[in-house]
C-alpha cells in the first residue's frame, strides 16, 4: 500500500524583519516544491529533504550555506545532519569550512563513513578527498552579515542576548515521508554571528536538530540550540507521539517544556508515520511551508496558514 508523500520545510525561527518577509516566503515556497517533485517521482525521502535543504542554502535570505554568518574570528563555520528513518542512519558535520552545501555533504557522512558526525579539520579534509569544492568565504557571506558582525563585533553582544532579543537569524530543515513510508529529516545551519569559535549548536546533533524514525515520525528543529540541546527537542517531540500524542499537540507540549525548564525559544515541524504533519514555533515569527496532496500551506506568523491548490509536475 503506498503512502501519501508528504514535504515540510522551514527557514528558521526568529524575530524575522519584515524586509526578509516577502524572500523567505519565497524560498521555503521554492524549496518545497523543488523537493516534493523527488516525491511526485517516486524518489525517495532522503533525496527529497536534501533538494528541499540545498534550496534552502543556497538562497542568501537564509542563515544556511549560502546566507552563512561569521564568527568571533571572521570567518564561516558550517553545520548540518541528515537522517534515514528506515535503518536510523545519519551523517552530520559539525564547524566545516567553506562548502557551500553542508547538508549533501552530511549526505556523504552517512553514505560514505561507518560515522555519524565529522567535525571541522577532519571534516574538511574529507570533503577534500571526495572532491568536494571548497568556495571562498565571499561567497557564503552577505553585506548584510557582514555589517551585521561588524556590529555585534562593536558592542560584544552575546549568543544568548541575541537569542534573548530574538535577532538571530537561524537554521533551515525539512522533514518528509515518500510513496514507501520511509520518513528523512535534515537540518543546516550557518551558525550564529560573532559565535565562539568551535561553538556547535544543536543542527548537527542527533536528537536535537533532527530526527527520524519511521515508527514513529521526523521533525526538524530551530531556535536556541543551546536550549534545544538541553532538552533533546526533536527526540521529545517524538517521544509525546510514541505516547500517542498528534503532531501538534507533541510540538507544543515540549516547546512548551524547553521554554519552562530552560527558558529557551524555538520551532520545529513535524511529519508523523501516518503523513499528519505541523509547523510549530514559541518565537516571533517562523517561515514554513509544506505540501500533501496537491495542496502547498505555508506561513509566517503565529496562527497564519496560507493555502495554495498547485498542480502535480507529472
Amino acid at each position: 500500500m503506498s503512502t501519501k508523500p508528504v514535504l515540510v520545510v522551514h527557514g528558521g525561527a526568529w524575530a524575522i524583519p519584515d524586509e526578509f518577509a516577502e524572500r523567505s516566503i519565497l524560498g521555503v515556497k521554492n524549496a518545497v516544491k523543488s523537493g516534493f517533485a523527488v516525491l511526485e517521482m517516486g524518489g525517495s525521502s532522503m533525496k527529497a529533504v536534501e533538494i528541499a535543504v540545498r534550496a534552502l542554502e543556497d538562497d542568501t535570505v537564509f542563515d544556511a550555506g549560502h546566507g552563512a554568518v561569521l564568527n568571533a574570528d571572521g570567518y564561516v563555520e558550517l553545520d548540518a545532519i541528515i537522517m534515514n528513518g528506515k535503518t536510523l542512519a545519519a551523517g552530520a558535520v559539525s564547524c566545516i569550512r567553506n562548502i557551500s552545501n553542508p547538508v549533501t555533504f552530511a549526505c556523504s557522512v552517512l553514505k560514505k563513513t561507518p560515522y555519524v558526525m565529522l567535525t571541522g579539520t577532519g571534516a574538511n579534509q574529507f570533503a577534500e578527498k571526495l572532491g568536494i569544492p571548497q568556495v571562498p568565504v565571499e561567497e557564503l557571506v552577505t553585506d548584510h552579515a557582514k555589517a551585521e558582525w561588524e556590529q555585534y563585533r562593536k558592542y560584544k553582544q552575546t549568543v544568548k542576548s541575541l537569542f534573548n532579543t530574538e535577532l538571530v537569524h537561524d537554521t533551515v530543515g525539512a522533514v518528509a515521508i515518500d510513496c514507501e513510508g520511509n520518513m528523512a529529516c535534515a537540518t543546516s545551519t550557518g551558525g550564529i554571528t560573532n559565535k565562539m569559535v568551535g561553538r556547535v549548536g544543536d543542527t548537527p546533533v542527533i536528537g536535537s536538530g533532527g530526527y527520524a524514525d519511521n515508527l514513529v515520525g521526523a521533525v526538524s528543529a530551530t531556535g536556541h540550540g543551546e536550549s534545544i540541546m538541553k532538552v533533546t527537542l526533536a527526540r521529545l517531540i517524538l517521544f509525546h507521539m510514541e505516547q500517542g500524542k498528534t503532531p501538534e499537540e507533541a510540538a507544543d507540549s515540549a516547546l512548551h517544556y524547553m521554554e519552562k525548564r530552560v527558558h529557551g525559544r524555538g520551532g520545529v515541524i513535524v511529519v508523523s508515520k501516518t503523513g499528519e504533519w505541523t509547523a510549530r514555533f514559541t518565537t516571533k515569527r517562523m517561515v514554513w511551508a509544506g505540501i500533501k496532496e496537491g495542496v502547498l500551506m505555508y506561513g509566517l506568523n503565529p496562527g497564519e496558514t496560507i493555502q495554495e491548490i498547485i498542480k502535480p509536475s507529472k
